[in-house]
């Protein structure tokens, strides 16, 4: 089996050493690098012409890993490599010398065969992008943003198989969009925005199923737009200022984002986009669309955003058609339409804007003219009206790509979460069945997208690592609308409650499609507008791993008096076989056998090393108790409780002990933030190694001498504290491996603690010689699965 965190090459020349020898090597990790990659790191220095933001590498400073991140140069490390390199242009780095030379700049960079994110933003770089950007097979993340790279697009992108998201806005590319983009089927956000790129689009686009956000704007492209109702996962599309046209394009329905303006396309739009529940930004000004307005476009359960000026399109307005209570910004300028404005957008909402002149509209007093909205006379858009004929589209016949593919299709794989939508749902509260909300209303779902400041997060970003493979299998996050809940719950009868705590309720519930889910309903005791959670949520919605138990998605209720939120519902997975606590520590049930017991500690360590780095920010002090693992149908462990800033947990059990505040500068309680929960895992393995149930913070102490005195022990005392039920199991190197890294994970200085990544490896090592002379009869399909 592959281990997941570990360099092969190292593993079975460990096996060959002495037990005590290799226990010292597992606890010694080092940061230092090895000489080609800091040779490298001080090339590119020297070929950025010595900028002041990158005088942490001198000569003398031999630790790059550990040099402090800033704004403009961040180097993150793992097991002595390279993975992330940033470097963000700003007034204080010089102009690049004349002879600067790209091809021995990304020479210098290709050294550093480990990395998995790059980011040279704003540096002045120019020149062609040289083909030795293949050599960084490992590379996930790549921005280049703002610089003067001129140009075709590389073909040796394609030897980056792990490739999730290219980021080449700003700058002076020129060609074709490379047809060959899906043969890197893990793509999920490509970004050409102010380029000169040109020609069609290649319909192997289409293809890209992982693809969330595609930004294409401010080039020179032209023709039709190949058929995207493939790309189920799409959110943000933005096509803007080139010469597409003229069919309005096949689009997916769940897209949030659609900016088609300043483009070509001149007959009607697709009726179909009346059924984009999620759409909350629609742009289509400035082209030269016929045909009848439709009104429906007003009252989209997402939409905020709503421009269709300098167009041609026609029709009669009323002022009793409706609007989205969402709706902040509408463009209605420059088009043929008649009638009276809607009354719902005669007053919009605070901060809101409503455009409406160049039609034939009436004001509220029967006039033809507004002062601030100026209108043609009626029969000015009946005569042009007649003029515009909205020429049905034809279906073109499918035809292949008239190129070949370079490169064979990859399995699909990591789903980047870098562009990640978070979602925000206002659902009014009113009277349904046993459940009783305070006031009657209407329903009201509003979606957010964050604007993704790439070169920022990745910036700010501390480790992308295995773990960031996210759930696949898991639906797209979404809003639901209080009825779904309702229904799930039986609206919400006592039988489906699943526990109580000060500020909320926890719900067992059923979706329409038989998905089972736990709701968990929280009462806000702090009233704030909709807006206020965005951030919250956004974050929520990129929680997604294998090893955590995932929001599928959530809805606000709000109080009409004060439109502030005071029910917050997220809807999670559901585990259906309890906890860890129950498989390990109960009196009743199966319980785990010593290989599954390892595999559990190795998903609990996965899913805090994403907590820890597979998001920006990062989530730390996630008072993990053994009693919030939970397992799933095939026994793989998932925390089902973390730190969530809306998610407010009691406190006081032993799975909330965490050790004693870091003190010393902010510097230092910076370093060890992600110290509590390693104490927290040093808990739960106590308890998965003895095997009964650990309640009070006063008995870690006492149980963590007792372990590490059997530590030192011959094996049949080792045994003698260890749970009946697995103690003859187990082999003796893999306990006391266990034992070594649950007494250093309970130690009282949080920098005496090991890192997860130590905790991660030292478990898989315990899995691996468990695995090749263990006690037990079990077949090794049954714990590999966990395992992986």
């Amino acid at each position: 089996m592959a281990i997941a965190m570990e360099k092969p090459v190292f593993f079975p020349v460990l096996l060959l050493l002495p037990p005590l020898l290799m226990a010292f090597l597992l606890v010694q990790p080092s940061n230092q690098l090895d000489l080609p990659q800091s040779q490298s790191l001080l090339r590119i220095q020297q070929y950025l012409n010595f900028p002041s933001a990158l005088d942490s590498l001198r000569n003398d400073n031999t630790d790059f890993c550990n040099i402090e991140p800033t704004s403009f140069f961040t180097v993150v490390c793992y097991e002595n490599d390279i993975t992330q390199l940033h470097i963000i242009g700003n007034n204080d780095f010089p102009p690049l010398s004349r002879d600067f030379s790209m091809h021995s700049f990304f020479t210098a960079l290709a050294k550093l065969t480990t990395l998995k994110v790059l980011s040279l933003v704003s540096l002045g770089l120019w020149g062609p992008l040289p083909g030795s950007i293949g050599h960084l097979s490992s590379l996930e993340i790549l921005n280049v943003s703002s610089n003067y790279i001129h140009g075709a697009i590389p073909t040796q992108l394609l030897h980056l198989r792990n490739l999730q998201t290219i980021v080449l806005d700003h700058n002076n590319f020129s060609g074709p969009v490379p047809f060959w983009l899906n043969s890197l089927p893990m793509l999920t956000v490509l970004s050409l925005k102010h380029n000169l790129l040109t020609g069609s689009l290649p319909n192997s686009l289409g293809t890209l199923r992982n693809l969330r956000v595609l930004t294409l704007s401010e080039n020179n492209f032209s023709g039709s737009i190949p058929d995207f109702r493939k790309l189920t996962n799409l959110q943000i599309l933005d096509l803007e200022d080139n010469q597409f046209g003229p069919y309005f394009p096949y689009l997916p329905r769940k897209l949030v984002t659609l900016k088609l303006r300043k483009n070509r396309f001149r007959l009607g739009i697709s009726a179909n986009i009346t059924s984009f529940y999620l759409l909350q930004k629609l742009d289509i000004s400035m082209n030269r669309f016929v045909g009848p307005f439709i009104p429906s476009l007003l009252s989209l359960p997402s939409i905020s955003y709503l421009d269709i000026s300098e167009n041609k399109f026609t029709g009669v307005l009323s002022e009793n058609m409706t609007c989205s209570s969402g709706l902040a910004f509408v463009n209605l300028s420059s088009n043929y339409l008649v009638g009276k404005l809607p009354s719902c957008l005669i007053l919009p909402p605070e901060n809101g804007v409503v455009l409406y002149s160049g039609n034939c509209l009436l004001n509220d007093h029967g006039h033809d003219n507004d002062l601030e909205q100026q209108q043609h006379p009626v029969e000015f858009c009946h005569k042009e009206a007649l003029a515009v004929a909205v020429i049905p589209r034809r279906e073109k016949p499918k035809t292949p790509n008239n190129k070949p593919v370079l490169a064979p299709t990859l399995a699909c794989g990591i789903v980047g979460a870098i562009a990640a939508v978070g979602v925000v749902s206002i659902l009014v509260k009113k009277k349904y069945g046993k459940y009783t909300p305070k006031k009657p209303s209407t329903t009201l779902i509003t979606e957010r997208v964050s604007t993704v400041n790439t070169a920022q997060l990745l910036s700010n970003a501390k480790h992308i690592s295995e773990t960031m493979k996210l759930g696949a299998s898991l639906p797209a996050y979404r809003t639901f609308s209080l009825e779904e809940l309702m229904e799930a719950t039986n609206n919400f009868d006592p039988s489906t409650l699943m526990g109580e705590s000060p500020n909320g309720q926890m719900y067992r519930g059923k979706l329409c499609d038989g998905t089972l889910v736990t709701i968990r309903s929280l009462e806000m005791k702090k009233r704030r507008s909709p807006q206020a959670y965005t951030h919250d949520l956004e974050m929520i919605s990129k929680l997604r791993h294998c090893h955590l138990t995932s929001a599928l998605g959530h809805c606000l209720e709000c109080q009409l008096d004060d439109s502030g939120v005071s029910r917050v519902f997220l809807v999670f997975e559901f585990s259906p076989n309890g906890t860890l606590r129950d498989c390990i520590s109960a009196t009743q049930g199966q319980k785990l056998n010593w290989t599954q017991r390892i595999a559990a500690a190795i998903g609990v360590a996965k899913g805090v090393q994403f907590l820890h780095t597979g998001i920006v920010p990062g989530v730390y002090s996630n008072n993990l108790k053994i009693t919030n693992v939970m397992l799933d149908h095939n026994l793989h462990v998932k925390i089902g409780s973390y730190n969530l800033p809306l998610v407010a947990e009691n406190r006081g059990m032993v799975g909330n002990v965490v050790s004693s505040t870091t003190k010393g500068s902010a510097q230092d309680r910076v370093k060890h933030e992600d110290k509590n929960d390693v104490f927290d895992i040093g808990i739960i393995l106590l308890e998965i190694i003895l095997g009964r149930p650990v309640m009070f913070y006063d008995e870690v102490g006492s149980l963590k001498d007792l372990m590490r005195v059997s530590i030192t022990t011959d094996d049949t005392g080792r045994r003698s504290i260890t749970d009946p039920a697995v103690h003859k199991q187990c082999s003796n190197e893999s306990l006391m491996t266990m034992m070594e890294i649950c007494v250093r994970c309970l130690s009282s200085e949080p920098a005496e603690r090991p890192s997860i990544e130590d905790i991660l490896w030292t478990l898989q090592f315990a899995a691996q010689v468990q695995n090749s002379g263990r006690g037990d009869s079990m077949n090794s399909h049954e714990s590999l699965g966990a395992l992986s």
